[in-house]
């Protein structure tokens, strides 16, 4: 949604690098380039005014003036009024002291309010939670039968006394919800109400009925991102006619320009609490601030994609897979299938590539990105034996033949994909020798037998008693690669895409991990990209 916005961002930047000193007239003139950046991402013109204004006022100061590298201030002062802007820091439901928090949704019909009631039960239920969905959306077409079916998805409760279709007293549905939460011990309610294709007396009313007699906890105001401007003045007839305590954000993965979200809290002054990003109930999170703003600024968002591995892997799982990383030659092509299944269940790779800094200066080759080229590579490896999963060096000329007709493939392809696993093998092998005190690394070959003369019992890996490293400090340590990419500022290229948790891919690039090239520089199109990620050889490609 923000890719415009983050492009004439980066560019405008850019173009600051080098300098040893900024002068009052390069400060106007970035100011001036920011300024446009905005009102095309359809920011709200008093929003933009006061944005640029704390801009310039602190880039005209000596925080800017005495700093070894004004430019990088320059961008650390934008970084941190992005933030401002979008509420500061996140936050969090409020819960009721005494069950159950009731959470009431609102808004136009269209913004997505059944879909979030789904998003946001299940949401409740990861973290421990018990909720239930109340169908008091009484008035649209089968609304209530959506909210069963995505109850049903969730594994959540939904709880619809009336059939709905223009039969039944929303109000009166709310207030049995609470009831039959109250009974079966619920400790929090999620109220879809109605909506309308615009803003009306009929609705307000029955939206505030419903607020008067339930009292929630929380009014969520949910608006799709994608209406522009027209969200802020639907944001601000809500705030008068209902009121509200937060904001959610639907569709945020579309292609509209995404000044809403830059808006909504600076006019309103209620703090996006949410945010929506995909069709599926999972695609749901809290919203971030700082996070979206390194985004818009191309700074990467590494913590999200910890979150991500942190909920999809399992930590015995991610330490075992850790280990057999470290160990070099124990890392198999069974063990590399077993990865890309891990990185699939993270969600598309073009997007998990586009959390990573410098992404959108790589936009071009991410564009080429596709999960079909992960199963292609998957297939390549299932049409080995075992003995040939475990030992690819065995794999001769017939083999591949065989191979690539099981797999529907080139032998160029298989060939590829071997010969950048060995390569990756070595290069991990290598890697993790000049590293002191890795856990599982062997020493080489002459040392061994040094040992053994000293009777050291050199077959024993150097720290093999030591437990494996946890999950969490695995992430971490990943995530250091994202930071120190993102320290660098903006225009370094995304460097290295190893995924948290997992370590570099061998046999998707020639050094063992996901090389994205630079933008515009040589050899940006499509024969830079890794093999299994290029699409097929217009040949036979031997």
């Amino acid at each position: 949604m923000f890719e415009t916005l983050s492009d004439r961002l980066t560019q405008v930047f850019s173009s600051l690098r080098g300098r040893g000193r900024l002068s009052q007239a390069d400060i106007d003139a970035t100011c001036r380039e920011i300024r446009i950046a905005l009102l095309e991402a359809d920011v709200a013109l008093p929003v933009v005014r006061e944005f640029i204004a704390r801009v310039r006022e602190r880039a005209s100061g000596a925080e800017v003036s005495e700093a070894l590298n004004p430019a990088q201030q320059i961008i650390k002062i934008v970084n941190e009024e992005l933030i401002e802007i979008l509420g500061g820091e996140a936050r969090r439901l409020r819960f009721a002291k005494v069950p159950p928090t009731v959470i009431m949704l609102a808004g136009l019909q269209g913004s997505g309010k059944t879909t979030l009631a789904g998003k946001l039960a299940l949401w409740l239920k990861s973290q421990g939670n018990t909720p239930l969905l109340v169908a008091a959306d009484l008035q649209r077409p089968n609304a209530v039968q959506q909210l069963q079916i995505l109850g049903q998805r969730a594994g959540v409760a939904v709880f619809a006394p009336f059939p709905g279709n223009g039969v039944g007293d929303p109000v009166q549905a709310a207030n049995l919800g609470i009831a039959e939460a109250q009974h079966k011990l619920y400790n929090v309610v999620i109220i879809d109400t109605a909506g309308r294709l615009g803003i009306d007396e009929d609705m307000m009313q029955q939206a505030a009925d419903i607020r008067d007699a339930v009292d929630p906890d929380e009014i969520l105001f949910v608006v799709d991102a994608m209406i522009g401007q027209d969200a802020v003045q639907t944001a601000q007839a809500f705030l008068d006619g209902v009121g509200y305590d937060g904001v959610v954000l639907t569709k945020l993965d579309g292609d509209a320009r995404g000044g809403a979200a830059l808006s909504i809290r600076q006019l309103t002054g209620k703090p996006v609490m949410f945010a929506s990003t995909g069709e599926k109930l999972g695609d749901f999170d809290v919203f971030h601030p700082d996070r979206m703003a390194s985004r818009i600024l191309d700074l990467g968002d590494i913590l999200t994609l910890i979150e991500q591995a942190e909920r999809t892997f399992d930590e015995d799982q991610a330490a075992a897979m850790a280990g057999k990383l470290a160990s070099g030659e124990g890392f198999t092509l069974e063990d590399f299938i077993e990865q890309l299944a891990m990185v699939r269940k993270l969600g598309p790779i073009g997007n998990l590539l586009g959390m990573l800094p410098g992404a959108a200066q790589n936009r071009e080759a991410l564009s080429q990105v596709s999960d079909k080229d992960l199963d292609r590579a998957a297939a390549i490896v299932n049409s080995m034996t075992v003995e040939e999963r475990r030992n690819p060096k065995i794999i001769n000329g017939s083999r591949r033949a065989r191979i690539a007709r099981g797999s529907g493939v080139t032998v160029g392809e298989v060939n590829q994909l071997i010969v950048r696993f060995l390569e990756g093998q070595k290069m991990m092998r290598q890697m993790m020798g000049s590293m002191p005190g890795m856990p599982g690394m062997r020493r080489q070959s002459k040392t061994r037998g040094k040992a053994k003369k000293k009777g050291k019992g050199g077959g024993r890996p150097v720290g093999a008693n030591r437990g494996a490293q946890s999950a969490r400090q695995a992430l971490e340590q990943q995530a250091g690669l994202g930071a120190a990419a993102a320290s660098g500022g903006l225009g370094n290229g995304a460097g290295p895409a190893s995924l948290p948790g997992l370590g570099a891919l061998p046999g998707l690039g020639g050094d063992g991990a996901l090389k994205l090239p630079q933008s515009g520089g040589q050899g940006a199109g499509q024969s830079s990209l890794p093999a299994a990620f290029r699409g097929r050889p217009d040949k036979k490609g031997r």
